[in-house]
């Protein structure tokens, strides 16, 4: 994260807010870089493979 993006996401709320909500919104925008840079990375798990883990069923 930098400063532009925290800039960014403190001028996207209104006037009046909560701390929790610029903490909330902060913490959310930081745990989607992180998975879109796990992506990027290759550090996915297939489909496949996570129903088989978990043993879905989608019929």
């Amino acid at each position: 994260m930098n400063k532009a993006k925290v800039i960014a996401t403190l001028i996207s709320l209104p006037e009046e807010f909560k701390t929790e909500e610029l903490i909330e919104k902060l913490l959310f925008l930081e745990q989607v870089e992180k998975g879109v840079q796990e992506v990027k990375e290759g550090k996915t798990v297939p489909f496949a493979e996570v129903k088989q883990q978990f043993n879905f069923s989608l019929n």
